[in-house]
Order: structure tokens, then C-alpha cells, then sequence
């Protein structure tokens, strides 16, 4: 992949644009235009990724409450910036808002609900600044799993980040009712 110069900015449509043009490349954009290129995750990633969806996959198929989204699927926030966190849930509310305008593009809004789960190639201050971006934009709830720590960071809108120390099942309750997630199979 060629190297992106710092000073180089996009629209969101032009992004839009690109990424239609590089289906196989992985971008975020964030609020300044700035485009961020996204490397593909180490197979540890992988495997935790895929059981977080899997967790959050079996809580969606018994409740059918809003809709969850993988880590290919971007958010328009509202301040702009185009971004993809690990594991997303929109409300119902959200999703039929979503519905009603019927294209096909990135989600319009930011999800109710994120994980973020840190890869060997993520820097946790770089994730922290997106969580943070998250809940300024709308975002109720954030989970930001560093494996290499054996830590989680809960985000909740109007509250200061608070680090669970090797943390085997962490809830998302009463946002997503009934949702925990067994860090067990994470660790």
C-alpha cells in the first residue's frame, strides 16, 4: 500500500469514493479528513475478535434488540469522522432511523454500544482517544480490551474511564439487557 501523506485530507464522500474503489483495503477517517489506514489484525486479534462476536452474536439472536455490527462496518459520526470499532450495537431506535433512509452507506450515527479490543499493532492511547471520540458523539457504553494486560476500560457518557483489573465476565447491563461477555475465552 502506498504511504498516505500527513497533510492529505478527504470528504467524507470522497472517502466514501475510496473506499467503494478498494474494497479489500481497511480505512477509518477521522474528524479532521484524515484518512487512517488499518493493517489487518495478528491471528490472536483474530481469534478474540471473533469471540466477542460470537458472545454478542448468541445475545442478539435470543433478544433481537436493535443490531450488531462486525468490525468491517463504518459509522458516519456526527462530528464527521468515519469509523469501524471492533464490535458495535445501535438501538432500535437507531436502526429503524437508519432504515427509513434506505442507502446503502455507512452506518448514519454513532453506535449506543463499542468494543475496542487492542491488537499488538494498536497503541492504547490511540484507542482511548477513539473511545472518547465514541462517547462525545453520542455513544452510551465502550469497552476497551487490552489482552496483553489482562485489563478492560468501561466508558460510560458523563463518567471518567474506570480499568477492571483481569476481569473474567464483564455486563453491559442495563444497556444491552442481559449481555455479559466471558473474558475468560478473551485472555
Amino acid at each position: 500500500m502506498v504511504a498516505i501523506p500527513r497533510n492529505f485530507h478527504l470528504s467524507p464522500h470522497q472517502f466514501e469514493q475510496l473506499c467503494r474503489a478498494n474494497p479489500d483495503c481497511r480505512f477509518e477517517l477521522d474528524a479532521d479528513g484524515q484518512l487512517i489506514e488499518m493493517s489487518p489484525t495478528h491471528w490472536q486479534s483474530g481469534r478474540r475478535n471473533q469471540a466477542i462476536a460470537t458472545q454478542l452474536g448468541l445475545w442478539f439472536r435470543q433478544t433481537k434488540q436493535g443490531a450488531i455490527f462486525d468490525s468491517s462496518t463504518g459509522f458516519r459520526l456526527p462530528n464527521g469522522a468515519i469509523r469501524s470499532p471492533d464490535a458495535a450495537w445501535v438501538t432500535p431506535e437507531q436502526l429503524t432511523r437508519a432504515e427509513t433512509r434506505g442507502l446503502d452507506e455507512f452506518f448514519p450515527g454513532c453506535p449506543a454500544f463499542v468494543i475496542e479490543l487492542a491488537s499488538a499493532s494498536d497503541r492504547p492511547d490511540d484507542l482511548r482517544g477513539k473511545l472518547a471520540e465514541y462517547l462525545a458523539n453520542g455513544c452510551q457504553l465502550g469497552w476497551l480490551i487490552l489482552p496483553t494486560f489482562r485489563q478492560v476500560e468501561v466508558w460510560r457518557s458523563s463518567q471518567d474511564p474506570e480499568c477492571l483489573e483481569n476481569p473474567e465476565i464483564i455486563s453491559a447491563d442495563p444497556l444491552l439487557t442481559g449481555f455479559s461477555l466471558d473474558l475468560r475465552e478473551i485472555w
